[in-house]
């Protein structure tokens, strides 16, 4: 019988795995335009998590939630957020520039962390500082070496972060907050479904028109979508209730690591020199972080262990 933390780590190592290798699939819907693609992952997705919630009698936490103006405002931003965040990652596949993406995701705890630091006006240490500050030296490492600036990795990293801080601020779980944002999308993805087979507004850019239902294979692969990106959200959010946070952290590595392989040895994506500059800074920028992050767990956890033995001794 597996402990509760060895299930944890095996979801989560299941998740990253999975998003890791996603390029792989999209690469697959190439053909496909990239609106289309995320048109086609949004409606698929409603499916998977309407499901889920109806499943677990839970309908009730979207309409609360969407009833709401706050966290409606909340929700509609975070939807805005994730479907941009989906858009260029598609994008990013079907264009070669998935080591781009790769890098986006690597960056993206820090920016985070940056985040937080903005917003929430949470302190950061020494080493976390030096760790965004190494960051930024390989934003301008990219920018400077390759001519122009890595749009598609800041694009990606900050439309994740603001998303995450968002979430931060809803008082719902991962999978009741991501249904009411697909649900707030779903009717613009099949507005766009209906122009494009029923009107050709793909054709008014020299792309194919509507492929769903034309050919078996993609129409099955779109409308796997939804699978993929529902259940690894899915392995996540049990990940993160059975795992110290730096562990959570750590392991979301994997991700960009597998994207990184896919595009360089798959795909055949050039890694220029810059790149190789630019990697190590963010590799040791990321090592710091976590070492620290561990660091501040171990601490919490044990004046917490602290707290709770003297509270006993007193009672």
């Amino acid at each position: 019988m597996m402990s509760e933390t060895a299930r944890g780590m095996s979801a989560m190592i299941a998740a990253t795995v999975i998003w890791g290798l996603s390029g792989l699939y999209y690469k697959l819907l190439a053909h496909v335009p990239p609106l289309e693609v995320l048109a086609h992952r949004t409606l698929w997705s409603l499916l998977f998590f309407g499901g889920l919630i109806l499943a677990q009698r839970r309908a009730g936490d979207i309409l609360r939630l969407l009833r709401r103006p706050r966290d409606l405002a909340l929700v509609a931003f975070a939807a805005v957020m994730i479907s941009t965040n989906w858009f260029l990652f598609i994008y990013s596949i079907q264009v070669g520039h998935a080591v781009e993406a790769s890098l986006g995701y690597y960056m993206f705890p820090l920016v985070a962390v940056l985040m937080g630091v903005v917003i929430y006006r949470e302190a950061l240490s020494r080493l976390k500082w030096l760790a965004v500050a190494l960051a930024a030296v390989a934003v301008v490492v990219l920018t400077w070496g390759l001519g122009v600036g890595p749009w598609i990795s800041l694009g990606l990293a900050f439309t994740f972060g603001l998303y995450g801080v968002v979430k931060k601020g809803l008082a719902a779980g991962p999978i009741a907050s991501v249904t009411a944002e697909v649900l707030l999308l779903a009717p613009l993805a099949a507005v766009w479904l209906f122009g494009v087979h029923k009107l050709g507004w793909e054709g008014l850019v020299g792309r194919n028109l509507g492929v769903f239902g034309s050919d078996l294979s993609t129409s099955l692969l779109l409308a796997f979508s939804g699978v993929l990106t529902g259940t690894p959200l899915v392995l996540f959010a049990k990940a993160s209730r059975s795992l110290p946070l730096g562990s959570v952290g750590v392991l979301q590595y994997i991700n960009p690591s597998l994207q990184f392989a896919v595009a360089a040895i798959a795909f055949g994506e050039v890694v220029t020199r810059w790149h190789w500059i630019a990697l190590p800074l963010i590799w040791t920028a990321l090592a710091l972080y976590s070492a620290e992050t561990f660091r501040q767990d171990r601490v919490s956890r044990r004046l917490a262990r602290s707290v709770a033995t003297s509270a006993t001794t007193e009672t």
